[in-house]
């Protein structure tokens, strides 16, 4: 038996809605266009199997203000075309991208950019052909490989990406696991025991981390704090949690002015001494740069510094961290906090966002992005951790005597810049 349903008549503001959104796509579409001819280049289409200028450029952040008023609006259709079943389930591009990864299909197709016969391949990677061409052609409508001719493929430029030459593949291989966490996430919800970290050795190796990390900074599009940062106005910089200096190497490349401090666990330094001698000996000889083994939750950073960057943490040892960090600040010191931010529609007025980070009316939450939130679910699978909205991050500092005083839309990641509160 079927159940009868009511279908209430649209009303008038729901089209007015939809016009506005309207606007917002047509006006968002023509600055990315604008960004991308401003280059000289032109708009690269979605089958391009070269690199756009601005896809290796580190200041992008018009473009990617554009591009985030886009995202959902067109992909997901909240407003527009539909409510579809398929949101639910049908969604295999993840999948098809992991087989592609592990096979190293885009390193094969490179040396082909005319295409190659999916038989070739198939052979070329020990996989079933047929089964091979079904995999390739779930991602090509977004862009990733193509099919130039019927059972013929290519790499597109965002194939580029899955070259294992290519710090994001190093953080795509990182992240394989997560789908196999998530697929319990219902029994971890209610076994709280099943909750933690992933402590595999192969997950934690030190080599495939930082380059994971490195990878995801370029996803991210981190690099863009390096433009948007009052860097002139600094001397003196200690990263917080370094790693193997996936942001303090190019930093120091950049700004040759900064005197540098990488602070991280004993282990971590002596991979980042070899990151600094292979990636910027520049700086070893210029005396610019220092290395400092810390237990951030045991000691304090380096004392009386202008800017110390902090990384990610869970929430109590961030508190920790920051309590530590704050007893080696000098009162011109800042924290600069460069992390992903949950952006909610109803969030307090006082908390210190500006008109750019703010989404404009009839867009969703978050700009109608779904990344950050999906970020938030990483950070759970993999750490048991999560990511912050910007009032969770206020009230973060102020647990350390650390008052917000300036913030950095830069899309994707927010630089929150903290002081120390004046009594």
């Amino acid at each position: 038996m079927v159940e009868s349903r009511a279908f209430p008549k649209m009303t008038e503001p729901n089209e007015v809605k939809v016009e506005a959104l309207l606007d917002i796509i047509n006006s968002s579409a023509r600055e990315a266009m604008a960004q991308y001819k401003n280059t000289g280049h032109g708009v690269p289409g979605a089958d391009s199997s070269t690199f756009h200028l601005l896809d290796l450029a580190t200041d992008t952040l018009a473009l990617r203000k554009a591009i985030r008023l886009l995202e959902v609006p067109i992909i997901d259709g909240h407003y527009m075309p539909c409510c579809s079943s398929s949101y639910f389930f049908n969604n295999y591009d993840w999948a098809c991208t992991n087989v592609a990864m592990q096979s190293r299909i885009a390193d094969i197709l490179d040396k082909h950019p005319e295409g190659l016969s999916v038989d070739v391949l198939a052979d070329a990677v020990n996989l079933d052909k047929i089964k091979t061409a079904r995999i390739l052609r779930v991602p090509a409508p977004r862009g990733c490989f193509k099919e130039v001719k019927r059972d013929v493929f290519a790499n597109t430029r965002v194939c580029l990406m899955l070259k294992s030459t290519n710090n994001v593949w190093c953080c795509l291989q990182h992240l394989k696991e997560y789908p196999k966490y998530a697929a319990v996430l219902y029994e971890t919800m209610i076994d709280q025991e099943k909750e933690g970290r992933n402590n595999s050795n192969d997950f934690w190796d030190m080599d495939i981390f930082q380059r994971a990390m490195m990878g995801y900074t370029d996803i991210q599009g981190s690099f863009t704090v390096l433009h948007y940062y009052p860097w002139d106005n600094v001397s003196s910089v200690v990263d917080v949690g370094s790693g193997i200096g996936a942001m303090s190497i190019p930093l120091a490349k950049m700004f040759p002015h900064l005197r540098i401090t990488n602070q991280d666990l004993p282990e971590t330094i002596v991979h980042s001494k070899k990151a600094w001698e292979e990636n910027a000996p520049e700086a070893l000889l210029d005396g610019r740069v220092e290395f400092v083994p810390i237990n951030f939750l045991e000691g304090s950073p380096v004392v009386g510094k202008d800017v110390y960057y902090d990384h990610y943490s869970p929430d109590d040892e961030s508190r920790a961290i920051l309590h530590n960090v704050r007893k080696a600040m000098e009162p011109n010191s800042r924290v600069l906090i460069h992390e992903c931010v949950l952006l909610r529609t109803f969030e307090e007025p006082d908390v210190g966002a500006n008109e750019s980070s703010k989404a404009p009316e009839h867009t969703l939450l978050n700009f109608g992005s779904h990344t950050t939130y999906h970020t938030d679910m990483s950070m759970w699978l993999v750490a048991n951790g999560k990511e912050r909205t910007l009032n969770e991050f206020k009230i973060l500092g102020a647990s350390a005597g650390l008052v917000l005083t300036q913030i950095y839309d830069l899309v994707g990641t927010m630089v929150m810049e903290f002081r120390i509160a004046q009594d």
